[in-house]
């Protein structure tokens, strides 16, 4: 019987999907619960599994298509057999007796994430050759970059004999030597290229970049959007992650990281300061009486913002364990639409990446965004003397329309506080 394989529903915020990679062809069989092919939206990759084992007949969209809700992408006959239908194995390359030939590991395509999966199209490996560090030899990022990593030392060691390309070719254009370099064997060295040359890459813009850019063009549009600064001093935070990280990270099974703290408190002054937890819908402003408190991560197509529901309930563990959980999804790109669907505020964290001060824009419909920064020891005048203190500048991006100059401020000024004296929080005070 033949079974139409469709786009799934996609949130009511998604109108299309754009086919990022087929991982089976016509004539290929596949088991029940095998992914078939990611769609690629503005927000996440979708994987489209199949609900039952079949050989595909028919594959009506190719990679970089559109496609909507409802559209037919392939045609699965679940009556053939399928391991008599399966494609025969691809002859391996000839081996020098020398050498022990490696054992030829099946390898299941569906137990790859996206991530995984496309770089090891992108290098053309195959993917029986990359042993798998993960649960049941599952294959890591990790792995194929360590895979890659090691090809590329064994082409140096084999080049090393050989005479350079440019000394035993005949005489050519610079033009000429890149065309002829870039269509040779994998084994070859790298292409000589003229350093007067000008050269570009164009490639299409990724859904997710092209809706990231939308969205801040929208934000900056439609806000009147506002920033003030402040400086915390971080001791305090810092000597309680040392006092008590052994034992934290003993009983709860994670690490204790800056994320939680900056959430807790953000979360304390919300309650205090409940516009800046509101949202503007028409003319009617929103004031929310939950506190979903998005953390922005990043991910190999661009920066994500998974949503931390209900935080003001949430321990300290919790939040630790559920920002590690996003980093690891977004890094796979396993995140769902509604891991960062909706949220009332967002926390941005650009000193990871060494960021001093910024100013961070709003992800609307949300009315504020707190920007965090890299820790330096600075001088600070504490009891009339100067003292060095590890100190992070802070940001509070605001929509004017919704939020007071006054109320940001003491808005942020309340986190700093709390921050500096981590039992305010306990206490709410």
């Amino acid at each position: 019987m033949s079974i139409e394989i469709k786009v799934p529903e996609l949130p009511e915020s998604v109108a299309d999907a754009t086919i990022a990679s087929w991982y089976k062809q016509v004539g290929d069989s596949i088991q029940a619960d095998e992914v078939l092919l990611d769609l690629e939206t503005d927000k996440v990759i979708l994987e489209v599994p199949v609900v039952k084992s079949g050989i595909i007949r028919e594959i009506r969209h190719q990679v970089g298509d559109t496609v909507t809700a409802g559209q037919v992408l392939a045609v699965l006959d679940d009556s053939a057999d399928v391991s008599a239908s399966a494609p025969a194995e691809k002859p391996q390359p000839q081996e020098s007796t020398d050498k022990p030939r490696q054992e030829n590991r099946a390898v299941p395509v569906g137990a790859m994430s996206p991530s995984v999966r496309k770089l090891i199209a992108e290098n053309n490996i195959d993917a029986t050759q990359i042993k798998g560090s993960g649960k049941n030899g599952r294959i890591l990022k990790q792995d194929v970059e360590d895979y890659l990593k090691h090809r590329q030392e064994n082409r140096g060691v084999e080049e090393t004999p050989a005479r350079p390309a440019a000394e035993t070719a005949p005489a050519a254009s610079s033009g000429e030597r890149v065309q002829a370099s870039t269509s040779t064997a994998a084994f070859t060295a790298a292409p000589v290229i003229d350093e007067s040359q000008r050269l570009e890459r164009r490639v299409p813009m990724t859904r997710l970049r092209a809706r990231i850019a939308e969205r801040l063009l929208q934000s900056q549009h439609e806000a009147a959007m506002l920033t003030t600064f402040n400086e915390v001093n971080m001791k305090p935070v810092m000597e309680l992650r040392k006092k008590y990280r052994e034992a934290f990270e003993k009983k709860f099974g994670v690490r204790l990281g800056l994320m939680s703290f900056f959430v807790q408190a953000s979360v304390e002054a919300l309650k205090r300061f409940p516009e800046v937890n509101a949202s503007i819908d028409g003319n009617d402003i929103v004031y929310h009486g939950y506190y979903d408190i998005g953390v922005a991560v990043s991910g190999p197509n661009g920066l994500v913002v998974p949503i931390l529901r209900d935080a003001d309930i949430m321990s300290i563990a919790d939040i630790e364990k559920g920002i590690i959980d996003f980093a690891e999804r977004a890094r796979d790109n396993r995140l769902a639409i509604e891991d960062i669907t909706g949220g009332t505020f967002t926390i941005s964290n650009g000193g990871v990446f060494g960021s001093m001060l910024s100013t961070p824009i709003i992800n609307p419909p949300q009315s504020a965004i707190l920007g965090m920064h890299n820790i330096t020891e600075r001088a600070m005048v504490v009891d009339g003397e100067i003292v060095a203190l590890p100190v992070m500048y802070l940001a509070l991006s605001y929509d004017h329309r919704l939020i007071d100059g006054k109320s940001a401020v003491q808005f942020l000024v309340t986190i700093k506080q709390l921050l500096e004296d981590p039992s305010r929080i306990l206490l709410g005070v």
